[in-house]
């Protein structure tokens, strides 16, 4: 029976303000290095730890890419990043979802790959109050591909991995993350180009593995 649901954030939750700000990352960058190489390092290196500005994690961002940093590429990142937080919105079905959830006493969580500067999203769209835990990589000092993440959302709502779904909109991330910790992942696929047995087109749809 399942009694609680982990759901992932940008791409699932919140819609982002610009594309896909890592993708955007990726190409003002250039590193060379396939994108999928990209991604999980990148977000090691500047989704895993506190910094106490842009700059600093950009350039942490730089130096685990073997990639010089340069003022003008980092002001450039700074202001992607800044308008994806600025003109991100949550998904029109969003908050329907949420709620119906609680009427049914589910225990709802957040996992999620985010920098310290991006957190602010949380409180901008008032999600502390829907959620019974969230946890962010810059603060766990993981990614959510390590299933200690996975854990720790498990202790905080008290639940076994068999009685919880992972929803997210990465294969790469949200899908893998989840097998490797053994809980059962849903795969959101907006725009239906993914090819996955558990897979919905839009959170209303995840009421058919409740």
């Amino acid at each position: 029976m399942i009694k609680g649901v982990i759901f992932d954030l940008w791409g699932t939750l919140i819609d982002n303000g610009v594309r896909s700000p890592l993708y955007e990352t990726y190409k003002i960058i250039r590193p060379r290095m396939a994108y999928t190489d990209f991604v999980p390092k990148f977000e090691q290196a500047v989704m895993t730890q506190d910094f106490k500005s842009q700059t600093e994690a950009f350039e942490e961002g730089f130096k685990a890419l073997d990639v010089m940093p340069k003022d003008w590429l980092i002001d450039k990142l700074v202001g992607v990043w800044n308008s994806n937080t600025i003109l991100s919105k949550l998904y029109d079905e969003t908050i329907e979802v949420i709620e119906g959830l609680k009427k049914k006493k589910l225990k709802l969580a957040i996992i999620s790959n985010l920098p310290s500067f991006s957190a602010q999203v949380i409180e901008k769209f008032n999600l502390d109050k829907y959620f019974d835990t969230i946890i962010l990589s810059y603060d766990a000092g993981i990614l959510k591909t390590n299933p200690k993440m996975f854990e720790q959302v498990l202790k905080k709502i008290k639940l076994q991995r068999h009685e919880v779904l992972m929803v997210g909109d990465s294969m790469e991330t949200d899908v893998a993350g989840a097998i490797l910790a053994g809980v059962k992942p849903i795969l959101l696929d907006r725009k239906n180009k993914r090819v996955y047995e558990d897979r919905i087109l839009d959170l209303k749809e995840l009421d058919k593995y409740l």
